[in-house]
C-alpha cells in the first residue's frame, strides 16, 4: 500500500491557476484509474480531472472554489502499489520540505554574514545579536518559530498550542504529522487565544477560508432578509477578467447605424431551405461576423493587442463570440474565421454556442481570440457599450434590428431595417478615425449580402 498525490493538471497553454468547482467523489470512495474525481474551473472553462491511480480517496488537500497554482497537490489516493514512505512524506509534506529548504538557504546566508561581521565587527551589528543581548536565547528562538499554513490550520481546528508540540522535522521544525499525531489532552494549559504574531500574519496571507460555509470575503452592507451567496468559480473568473479589462484598457466608444434590409430579405427567402439542407437555423449573426472579418482584412490595426508598450498585429483572425446562459457569459473562439463561408460560420457559431450552454467548452475553445463580436440585439438591446475582452483591442456590439422610416432621394420615405453597431476600442492602439473607417467598411460589407450565392 502507498499514498499517491494527484496535482492540479495543466488545463491550457496560458492557464496558471484553477480551482475545484465540485468534488465528484468523497473521502473513502474506491475509484478506478481514469475515473473523474473533480471538476476544475479556469478562465470560465469547466474541466473534469481524471484519477491517475486506482485506489481509495484518502484526503482532499484544497478547498472548493479556492484558486491554486497549476501543479498544486489536490488529493491523496491510497493505492495497492508498492512505494517508499519517503516519497509519500515528501509529497504530503511538500510545504514543510519547501520551507526547510528556504531555512537552509537563509542559514547559509546568515553564516556568511556572521563570518564577515567577525572580520569587520566595528561596521556591522546583526539584528540577532541585538536581540540576544536583551532577551534569553530560548525566548528568541520561540518567537522566531515558523509554521506552514497546513500546520497552522490543523492546530486551529484541534485547538492545539504549537508551543507544546515537539517537532520531528529538520532543526526541530514542527511538521504536519507532528500536529496530526499530537495528543490534545496532554497539553499542560489551554491553547492561547492568539497565535504568535508571525504565525497570525502568515495565516491571514496564505490561508483562505472555506467557501462552503461562508462567503470568501466579508460583506460590507446587508439588510434584514438579504441572502448572501458566494460566487461560483466561473463568476469569479468573469469578475477577474472584467476588472482586468476596465483597469488596464482605456476604453473609447462610437456607434454607427446600418441599413440591413437586404440581409433581412435574403434570410427570409432562404431560411427554410437552409434549415432543411444544413440542419441548423440561419440567424442574422453570421452575416455580421462575416462583415467584420472582411473589414479586419482591410484594417489590421483593429486585430491587435497591447503588450508592454508594444502593439502586436495578429496574423490570424480568431473571432470571439459572446454566448450568454442564464448564469454566465462565455466567449468561445472561431479560429481562422476568415477561412469560413457564411454557411460555415453559421455551423461553427451553432456548435460553440451549444458547447457553452452545455458547459462542455474546452480550454482551446476559448483561447486565442483577437476580436469579439457580441449579439446584444438577441435580447432587444438597441445601444450598449461592451467591455473589451482583454487583451484584445476591440469589441463590436450588434444591436437589435428595427424597422424605421427613412427619407429617399426623390423626397419620399421608405421602410428600412436598421441596426446600431456599437464599437468599443482600446484607445492606446486605435484612434477614432481608424475606428470610424473600420465601421464604414463593416456597413459596406453588410450591404453586399443580396444573393443566395453569398451563403456559400
Amino acid at each position: 500500500m502507498s499514498i499517491r498525490i494527484i496535482e492540479m493538471p495543466h488545463l491550457g497553454e496560458s492557464v496558471t491557476e484553477a480551482s475545484i468547482a465540485v468534488w465528484l467523489v468523497a473521502e473513502g470512495d474506491k475509484i478506478e484509474k481514469y475515473d473523474p474525481i473533480a471538476e476544475a474551473v479556469s478562465d470560465k472553462v469547466t474541466t473534469e480531472i481524471p484519477s491517475n491511480y486506482s485506489g481509495i480517496v484518502k484526503e482532499f488537500l484544497i478547498e472548493v472554489d479556492t484558486d491554486v497554482p497549476i501543479g498544486t497537490p489536490i488529493v491523496k489516493i491510497e493505492t495497492e502499489e508498492d512505494g517508499e514512505d519517503e516519497t509519500v512524506e515528501v509529497s504530503a509534506d511538500s510545504e514543510d520540505v519547501q520551507e526547510e529548504k528556504s531555512e537552509e538557504f537563509i542559514n547559509h546566508i546568515n553564516k556568511e554574514i556572521d563570518k564577515e561581521a567577525e572580520e569587520q565587527p566595528q561596521e556591522r551589528e546583526t539584528k540577532s545579536d541585538a536581540k540576544q543581548s536583551s532577551e534569553p536565547k530560548e525566548s528568541s528562538e520561540k518567537s522566531s518559530a515558523r509554521y506552514s499554513p497546513a500546520v497552522v490550520r490543523i492546530a486551529q481546528e484541534r485547538d492545539i498550542d504549537l508551543k507544546q508540540v515537539e517537532g520531528t522535522g529538520k532543526h526541530g521544525r514542527i511538521t504536519r504529522k507532528d500536529v496530526e499525531n499530537f495528543d490534545v489532552s496532554s497539553q499542560s494549559q489551554p491553547r492561547a487565544e492568539k497565535a504568535p504574531e508571525q504565525t497570525e500574519s502568515q495565516t491571514q496571507s496564505e490561508q483562505k477560508p472555506k467557501s462552503e460555509s461562508r462567503p470568501s470575503s466579508p460583506v460590507s452592507h446587508t439588510s434584514a432578509g438579504d441572502e448572501i451567496v458566494p460566487a461560483d468559480g466561473i463568476r469569479k473568473a468573469i469578475a477577474k477578467k472584467m476588472v482586468q479589462s476596465t483597469t488596464e484598457i482605456p476604453h473609447a466608444w462610437l456607434m454607427v447605424e446600418a441599413d440591413v434590409t437586404n440581409i433581412v430579405k435574403l434570410r427570409e427567402k432562404t431560411k427554410e431551405q437552409f434549415k432543411k439542407q444544413e440542419g441548423i437555423s440561419l440567424s442574422f449573426f453570421p452575416f455580421f461576423v462575416k462583415a467584420v472579418v472582411q473589414a479586419l482584412k482591410k484594417h489590421p490595426i483593429i486585430n491587435t493587442s497591447w503588450d508592454n508598450g508594444n502593439i502586436v498585429y495578429h496574423k490570424d483572425i480568431n473571432m470571439s463570440i459572446a454566448v450568454a446562459t442564464d448564469e454566465h457569459l462565455f466567449v468561445p473562439v472561431i479560429h481562422n474565421a476568415d477561412h469560413y463561408s457564411l454557411s460555415g460560420l453559421s455551423k461553427e457559431i451553432s456548435r460553440l454556442a451549444g458547447l457553452a450552454r452545455d458547459g462542455k467548452l474546452s480550454s482551446s475553445d476559448i483561447s486565442g481570440g483577437t476580436m469579439t463580436v457580441n449579439n446584444t440585439g438577441s435580447f432587444g438591446s438597441v445601444q450598449s457599450m461592451g467591455i473589451i475582452n482583454h487583451p484584445q483591442a476591440a469589441i463590436l456590439q450588434v444591436e437589435s434590428i428595427n424597422k424605421r422610416f427613412l427619407p429617399t432621394e426623390d423626397g419620399g420615405f421608405k421602410t428600412a431595417d436598421m441596426v446600431n453597431l456599437c464599437l468599443s476600442i482600446d484607445h492606446r492602439i486605435i484612434d477614432g478615425l481608424q475606428a470610424g473607417r473600420f465601421l464604414q467598411d463593416v456597413k459596406e460589407n453588410l450591404s453586399k449580402f443580396t444573393d443566395e450565392s453569398n451563403l456559400y
